[in-house]
């Protein structure tokens, strides 16, 4: 049989009493916050303010920091390409792209043509200004899934080359929320029986410089 708990020393539990009378209850005593938690809370307060603005500022309505970059409808404008001129030759006929802006995208392109006859190269620029989305996070795995396996270095965040050697070449740049690409295309012809005909090409080794030097003259004007 268990017997009924006792304390040390043999003594039992003494039984609760019970209040049969109401009693007014007592009156709760406020403590007071001791003054390095107000002094905390304060900081943190100027903290969390503080960061709110700095995270708001320069960003339209709040959003996502545009580091300067604006949609522009004049790519061919902006784009100099002075770098690939000096190797492809005399710089012909532009053709501006639809333009798409969007209040999370922008989005527009143009195509160039340089030389002349059997010489005829044809460049095609791209931009997208991403102003929801990180575009980052998915860059360097995109652009190695489409053959850009090239690092290269010294031209925004990130920046990948694709190398097609006498067919030209592609180069692709993030900086923030801007994503430039720069492809470079051979231009083929078609003789009087309508058969494609090789005229031959330029050559087109380190191609890569000049359209790095290019990508970078052409985020600096995207900022303009």
């Amino acid at each position: 049989m268990i017997s009924e708990p006792e304390l040390e020393g043999g003594a039992p539990f003494g039984t609760t009493e019970v209040l049969t009378e109401e009693r007014e209850p007592r009156p709760r005593r406020s403590v007071p916050r001791p003054l390095w938690a107000l002094g905390g809370a304060l900081a943190a307060s100027a903290l969390w303010a503080g960061g709110l603005y700095a995270y708001d500022a320069g960003r339209p309505d709040g959003g996502v920091d545009l580091g300067g970059f604006q949609g522009v409808e004049d790519l061919c404008e902006r784009a100099g390409l002075k770098g690939l001129g000096m190797v492809l030759g005399e710089r012909g006929a532009t053709g501006p792209g639809p333009f798409l802006d969007d209040p999370v995208l922008s989005e527009s392109s143009c195509s160039v043509t340089y030389g002349r006859g059997d010489r005829e190269q044809s460049v095609e620029v791209r931009y997208t200004l991403h102003k929801g989305a990180d575009p980052g996070i998915e860059f360097a795995a995109r652009a190695k899934h489409e053959g850009l396996l090239l690092p290269v270095a010294g031209v925004g965040e990130q920046a990948f080359f694709g190398d097609r050697g006498e067919d030209g070449g592609t180069l692709r740049v993030l900086d923030g929320q801007a994503v430039v690409q720069l492809d470079l295309y051979r231009s083929w012809y078609e003789n009087e029986d309508g058969e494609t005909v090789d005229q031959g090409a330029l050559d087109l080794s380190g191609i890569d410089v000049p359209m790095t030097q290019d990508a970078l003259e052409l985020l600096a004007a995207l900022k303009k």
